[in-house]
């Protein structure tokens, strides 16, 4: 709710300690819950979703994230704040955007300041959100805000930077600016919807504050949903991408196009298509590209809609691990967990030419936080499943089943039986192009597992919430044999910053 003092709001930088004052004070008692990650990001307490303002900052990763820190459900938006020297260790800074103007501030839970991005001008770090209040007319307005430093951020004075929503009336959605330069204009892309028909609008600016309306860069081909949120477009392999989440696809939450974009005209023409994810939980994922020119992804690791098994724990929320996109020869996309990620590997346990007995299963005990990796010998493998347990102990309670399907390149993840969140099975089938080689790249945590197929052609990532500390991995081959040229596994250290992360 609003806060007042002598009947005028509250300065901006009175409700942003606050609001960093409420997450930090609610840290300590989340500690030890069961389910919190060990190497993954999320809120020191309080509620996360989409990240927001993905960059390189002088010489530090920055993440923003929509945030609530006054508790675990969905609220009025704030942006936290964190940052990195490596992607893997991160450090929580000062709420970094709060609500408290009339473009962003309102009488009920609608408001806020909602998803957007970040750009460097002029050595300052600036972002770009919407600004979101139920009833106002309009809705949604794209804002601006500064720093000089990277951590204090003052609001642009003449907000909104865009105020007008064109054909309004007509729009479902204005939201999500994703800024970045081009030549040497800047450019942003908004998410929107008009006539059924999911869109990305296109702005362009000579020096961020003043915006001119391009027109629509790419439209739904009438499928593809009917609002995108978190549009992010950028050049990739010789190519342009535009990523993006579906509003009202069936079957899909996140979705990509690999395509040409025509700068004079202001089009994107799109070529291919996929998912970046084929798990539940992949949302509102945005990119940057850093300084060795890795374009770098990252999404909010839960999904709407789903059972919220974090409620009344004092937080709820993670972001995936950071991937590196890559295009391939096919027009496809992979992504792979970025390098740095090694640096939490500890213990290691190898096999060579381990094989699988049909009806003979293996199992290992395995820490709550590790890494699978797994290449196996097609050539010499006759089984026709291959199933992957992630149980818990003595009697296979709180079962993730995985199983790959050879002769239909069909890969699942069965979490019907993994624990307290949700169930449902995610399918993802491999292409053609995968040809006579397997690998298998599994990342567990103690609230989620992401699994990485043939270096990222594939992946599926999912929340799971098992009851046991006791965990155990098995592998068995169905039908036949089952043969590894390599299989190895890692217990992973703790990637939380020395106050937590």
């Amino acid at each position: 709710m609003r806060e007042t003092e002598n009947g005028r709001n509250l300065p901006h930088e009175t409700l942003t300690r606050r609001a960093d004052e409420a997450a930090r004070a609610g840290a300590d008692s989340v500690q030890g819950d069961p389910f919190r990650l060990r190497y993954h990001f999320m809120p020191a307490s309080g509620w996360m979703n989409d990240p927001n303002g993905l960059i390189q900052y002088r010489g530090e990763y920055h993440l923003f994230y929509q945030h609530y820190p006054y508790g675990d459900k969905w609220g009025p938006m704030h942006w936290g704040h964190a940052k990195s020297k490596d992607l893997v260790r991160w450090e929580h800074l000062p709420v970094a955007l709060a609500p408290s103007e009339f473009y962003d501030l309102g009488d009920k839970d609608g408001y806020g300041c909602w998803s957007g991005s970040a750009v460097e001008s002029d050595g300052k770090l600036v972002l770009f959100y919407t600004g979101h209040v139920d009833g106002r007319k309009p809705t949604e307005a794209q804002c601006m805000a500064a720093s000089e430093d990277g951590v204090r951020f003052e609001k642009f004075a003449g907000n909104p930077v865009i105020a007008d929503v064109p054909d309004e009336g007509e729009r479902f959605g204005f939201r999500d600016p994703k800024v970045w330069r081009h030549g040497d204009r800047w450019y942003m892309v908004v998410g929107s919807g008009k006539n059924g028909r999911g869109q990305a609008l296109l702005y362009k600016s000579a020096g961020l504050t003043d915006w001119e309306y391009v027109g629509v860069a790419a439209e739904s081909d009438g499928t593809q949903g009917d609002m995108w949120e978190c549009p992010d477009l950028f050049p990739l392999g010789g190519k342009h991408v535009l990523a993006l989440s579906p509003m009202n696809m069936e079957g899909t939450k996140n979705l990509y196009l690999v395509g040409e974009m025509d700068y004079e005209r202001g089009v994107f023409t799109p070529e291919t298509q996929g998912k970046l994810d084929d798990g539940f939980d992949f949302y509102a994922a945005q990119t940057f590209l850093d300084d060795k020119g890795r374009r770098i992804l990252i999404g909010w690791m839960d999904m709407w809609g789903s059972k919220m098994i974090a409620e009344n724990r004092g937080w709820y929320g993670a972001m995936t691990l950071p991937r590196e996109l890559k295009l391939l020869a096919d027009g496809t996309l992979a992504s792979v967990p970025v390098e740095e990620l090694n640096t939490l590997r500890g213990e290691e346990l190898a096999y060579e030419e381990l094989r699988l007995e049909d009806g003979r299963p293996r199992s290992w005990s395995r820490p709550a936080a590790m890494e699978w990796l797994a290449e196996l010998d097609l050539g010499g493998t006759t089984a026709k499943d291959l199933e992957i347990r992630l149980t818990g102990e003595p009697d296979e309670e709180d079962v993730t089943a995985i199983r790959y399907v050879f002769a239909e390149r069909k890969l699942t993840v069965d979490r019907e039986r993994s624990g307290m969140g949700d169930g449902g099975v995610s399918t993802s089938v491999l292409p053609p192009s995968a040809g006579d080689r397997l690998q298998l790249r599994l990342f567990a945590d103690a609230s989620s597992i992401e699994l990485f197929v043939n270096d990222g052609q594939r992946v599926v990532t999912n929340r799971i919430y098992p009851r046991t500390s006791s965990r155990s991995l098995v592998l068995e081959a169905v039908g036949g044999e089952v043969r590894f040229a390599e299989l190895k596994l890692w217990s992973l250290g703790d990637g939380r910053d020395g106050e937590e992360g």
